[in-house]
């Protein structure tokens, strides 16, 4: 049980002194979680604090490769109207 952090992590800073576990560290080319140390805070808060914390979506995952704040979560825009986003400026892009 334990949870990962991807190459989508900016290297903000956040959850690092927020893991009550210090299971979270300064690597490169991203932060990581150590598996040895990380309890997804099961036992001291309801959710991790690292994906509560976290600016991006899609950085921390669970075992599953799951994202804790996926795609629209935090933002709030419905996955369909990112999708839509998406195929527009990549015909824009296309375009020019």
């Amino acid at each position: 049980m334990a949870l990962e952090i991807n190459d989508l992590c900016v290297n903000c800073w956040a959850c690092e002194p927020l893991c009550p576990n210090k299971a979270i560290f300064a690597a490169s080319p991203h932060f990581e979680i150590d598996p040895d140390k990380c309890t997804e805070c099961v036992g001291d808060y309801a959710d991790a604090q690292c994906a509560e914390i976290c600016p991006i979506e899609g950085a921390i995952v669970d075992e599953l490769g799951d994202a804790l704040n996926p795609p629209g979560s935090l933002t709030g825009i419905p996955l369909q109207l990112l999708a839509e986003a998406a195929g527009s400026a990549a015909g824009t892009a296309a375009k020019t």
